[in-house]
């Protein structure tokens, strides 16, 4: 005897480097990281050299997670000779000047939207679109430093990653069909 079964399609994502228009200014969002990166760098005295300006504005092409082995699969038509080790010390360069953040969760990087100062993640990742938000949450994270002095733990790195479905997502719920 054979039952029904409920499917339950998601619309698709568009291809990781396309930007989902949801009335965000997507250019100026890249080209004032892209600015600051490069202001940044200067003032620190490290270089942004072309390899790395090349995998940052590739991270930057969209608010979606990109994983390494996509940039590279991105950069080798571009290059030819790129490495894996190549996209890795660029990625961990790019990681110690606070430029990005990786999204341990998905093994994946965003560009980060406040690298002009210090501060901590709250990342909120949609399941459907892939779209990741970086939050500055600073009660969120006052909150939990305040948790995190009374259990007299000593944090090396902290990010919070929440997944959900984001609003522009819910607006446009997945097609169900029996069949």
């Amino acid at each position: 005897m054979a039952f029904p079964m409920q499917l339950t399609v998601f619309p698709a994502p568009t291809s990781p480097t396309a930007n989902l228009d949801h009335g965000h200014d997507h250019g100026g969002c890249r080209t004032k990281a892209l600015q600051t990166a490069e202001q940044l760098c200067n003032n620190r005295g490290v270089r942004l050299t072309p390899m790395r300006r090349q995998v940052l504005e590739l991270i930057w092409e969209s608010h979606r997670a990109i994983k390494a082995y996509d940039l590279l699969d991105r950069i080798k038509p571009t290059t030819g000779t790129a490495k894996p080790a190549t996209v890795y010390r660029a990625l961990d360069f790019l990681l110690e000047q606070g430029l990005i953040h990786k999204v341990e969760s998905l093994n994946a990087f965003i560009g980060c939207s406040f690298s002009d100062h210090q501060h901590q993640q709250l990342l909120l990742t949609c399941i459907r679109c892939l779209e990741v938000e970086e939050r500055p949450a600073a009660g969120v994270m006052e909150a939990i430093d305040r948790e995190l002095e009374q259990a007299a733990f000593i944090i090396h790195h902290k990010a919070i990653e929440i997944h959900g479905i984001c609003i522009r997502c819910a607006k446009h719920p997945p097609i169900t069909a029996t069949i």
